[in-house]
């Protein structure tokens, strides 16, 4: 049946939000909070900061080279630099034995192409679901300005 298929599937959260928002003070807590899940994070990164390295120096059991990192509380946390169907790909046989994984977006990042790979590729659609779309906000941040709100405070006024 298919809500029996559903549980095999590796659910999938997409966290994402604005540069600032909190997106890796939570993923930091995931990663060394004593929870009892064992929660694969995947950094869909573009250049941007990190989840903060001497974190995952003091936190993790294996200092490697590659881009997994385990931590002590049994999370692992990667960084996806290219293509994120082939990541999952290559991560599912690793991350297939936890109870979640979260991919955090960067702060410019738009989240609708990560959470369309759940739908449009049959590999990953018979391994994963999303499972929600977070989106963290800081509260105490002036809202952010956009392009075209630039573009008119930066032209002169002649009306």
């Amino acid at each position: 049946s298919s809500a029996e298929d559903n549980e095999n599937l590796v659910p999938v959260t997409v966290l994402t939000g604005f540069l600032g928002s909190g997106k890796t003070t939570l993923l930091n807590h995931i990663l060394t909070a004593t929870h009892g899940k064992k929660i694969a994070v995947i950094e869909n990164e573009f250049g941007d900061v990190g989840i903060d390295d001497e974190l995952l120096q003091k936190n993790s059991k294996v200092q490697a080279d590659e881009e997994i990192i385990e931590m002590m509380n049994g999370c692992i946390c990667c960084t996806v630099r290219g293509d994120l169907v082939v990541a999952l790909k290559n991560l599912y046989s690793k991350i297939s034995q936890f109870d979640a994984v979260i991919i955090e977006t960067t702060g410019l990042a738009d989240p609708a192409p990560v959470a369309q790979t759940f739908f449009v590729d049959d590999d990953i659609q018979a391994k994963f679901s999303l499972d929600a779309i977070i989106t963290a906000l800081r509260l105490d941040a002036p809202p952010p300005v956009s392009k075209w709100q630039q573009r008119d405070a930066s032209m002169p006024d002649d009306r």
